[in-house]
């Protein structure tokens, strides 16, 4: 900067210097009075803005300013300004502050693709929701056009299949599944599909929400026609085929589509009191004492245990490891390096009365009995951890993931338990019998009694103790003619089972416009056809 140009925007700015021959030897003090800054330097005159004390030589006075702002550097321009705003009042502070907020906004998803970065755009928008993604729509072609070409409904849908049973399983039933995770070929939907698809499964969503709420459904009966006793004890079914136990000692796997019997396996010389199956086997356990092991395809008995003194009650299995209880008042728990090689690793004792169910997870065993009580152990070292106290008579079931644990009682209450401290977080009243089989999801609990009666809770309603209790009880099914004794549910139907010898299977997906029972319905299906 020259000399006198210096020495005139000091003065300009009422500079107090020290002395020339003292500022080698001591820092310079440079005190500047405030200075209006009227925004007039690039926008014009503010609106409303304060009357300025002297018109007289301002304009020559700012232009001077500008001509030696435009000559430094842009630090020293940024120090320069911070000493200005530094000396000015509030009021000043929020003109600048609406003069600057609009310079500061910057239109990313715009300025990326010109950049040649349109994935970066994308993958940013891929983070909204289904609302804000219609909003997003809406900023501006460009943002239309990224949202458009980089198929984000199509991956916010698969993004929600992922994640969301209800939403895997509607994309199977209904057969959109095959236009999902495929990379961009002629094969795959314009955005628009997925764009129209996707209200589609919300209002499916909403219709079977309904459904569950209301009871609406469509109802399947098997007619198991045993040949000596009558019952069902036990089941578990997939998308193909249901597996039951049977009070006559067989096991009978159905056809879930055509509801025909496909296979009956027998050797228990018992009742089949519990079983649980995976892709390899089908573990069932018997009054005879016994837990056998079977091959799932072929019905081949691949191993039989013989531990328990009486009845095997239930039965889990789980990664490499399950766990027995039986009527002779203990649980076992055994290694499974496979099917044929399973060793007795720790028999659990504590329980005054039959073990009549246990669950586990990584960390805990969870057991209940007729004593009344619930006992929490340790699963890696098979050590006692708490009792659980508060039923009034024999507990039947229970269920137990993460930190819950739902039981059902011969009192005919269904109890919430938090399993780390203990709690009892809820009573659930309602059954006029014994609570025979209990399950829950995330939004539900299902349970079926000897009342014949299979009941739907809310379970969030039911943990938020501000709940009413008029209010936790959805819908009470009656279609059985005896005691329900096992039942399973997923997002679309529950299939349970009774001493009335039949298998149900409630459908809260395929129901008739007209509400009442029919045969199966054929299923919605969301078909693209290219052109």
């Amino acid at each position: 900067m020259e000399p006198e140009m210096e020495d005139k925007t000091l003065e300009l700015m009422n500079t107090s210097v020290m002395d020339s021959q003292t500022a080698d030897l001591s820092p310079k003090i440079t005190i500047f009075k405030p200075i209006f800054i009227c925004p007039q330097v690039s926008n014009g005159p503010l609106t409303g803005s304060r009357k300025r004390p002297s018109e007289g030589n301002y304009e020559k006075e700012k232009d001077v300013c500008i001509q030696l702002f435009d000559q430094w550097s842009e630090a020293d321009q940024v120090e320069f300004v911070e000493h200005l705003i530094s000396r000015m009042c509030h009021y000043q502070h929020g003109h600048i502050n609406s003069y600057l907020k609009p310079m500061l906004q910057r239109d990313f998803i715009t300025a990326l693709p010109a950049q040649g970065l349109d994935h970066i755009a994308e993958n940013i928008l891929s983070f909204l929701d289904a609302r804000s993604l219609c909003s997003a729509e809406l900023v501006c072609k460009e943002w239309q056009r990224v949202i458009s070409e980089g198929m984000l409904w199509k991956k916010l849908i698969e993004r929600m299949v992922r994640t969301d049973p209800l939403w895997k399983g509607l994309s199977e039933r209904h057969q959109w599944e095959k236009y999902l995770f495929k990379n961009r070929t002629t094969e795959v939907p314009p955005n628009s599909y997925y764009r129209s698809l996707y209200p589609k499964i919300i209002q499916d969503i909403e219709t079977i929400e309904a459904n569950w709420r209301c009871g609406r459904h469509n109802l399947q009966r098997i007619q198991c026609r045993s040949e000596n006793s009558k019952g069902v004890y036990c089941l578990q079914y997939d998308d193909e085929k249901i597996i039951s136990g049977l009070r006559d000692n067989s096991i009978k796997i159905w056809d879930k589509q055509t509801l025909e019997c496909l296979k009956i396996l027998t050797g228990h010389t018992g009742s089949v009191l519990c079983l649980q199956y995976d892709e390899r086997v089908i573990v069932t356990g018997s009054s005879d004492s016994t837990v056998r092991v079977w091959d799932v395809n072929s019905g081949e008995v691949l191993n039989t245990l013989i531990h328990h003194n009486e009845a095997v009650l239930h039965l889990r299995f789980c990664n490499g490891l399950m766990v027995t209880c039986s009527k002779d008042r203990s649980i076992a728990v055994w290694d499974m390096a496979s099917p044929t090689d399973i060793s007795l690793r720790r028999v659990l004792v504590g329980h005054r009365a039959a073990v009549n169910v246990v669950d586990f997870d990584d960390k805990y065993i969870v057991s209940a009995s007729g004593d009344r009580t619930i006992k929490v152990w340790s699963t890696s070292t098979c050590e006692f951890v708490r009792t659980l106290n508060g039923h009034k008579r024999g507990i039947a079931c229970l269920q137990y993931r993460d930190r819950l644990v739902v039981s059902g009682s011969s009192d005919n209450t269904i109890r919430l338990w938090d399993i780390e401290c203990g709690a009892c977080l809820r009573v659930l009243e309602g059954h006029e019998e014994l609570v025979r089989c209990i399950r829950f999801d995330n939004k539900r609990i299902v349970s079926g009694a000897y009342d014949g009666k299979i009941k739907v809770w809310d379970l969030q309603a039911a943990l938020d103790p501000r709940a009413p209790a008029s209010t936790l009880c959805l819908r009470t099914l009656v279609e059985h003619s005896g005691r329900v004794f096992r039942l399973q549910f997923d997002e679309f139907q529950i299939i349970s089972s009774s001493h009335d010898d039949t298998i149900l299977i409630w459908d809260f997906l395929n129901v008739s416009t007209n509400g009442q029972t029919e045969g199966r319905s054929p299923s919605r299906t969301y078909t693209y056809i290219s052109r």
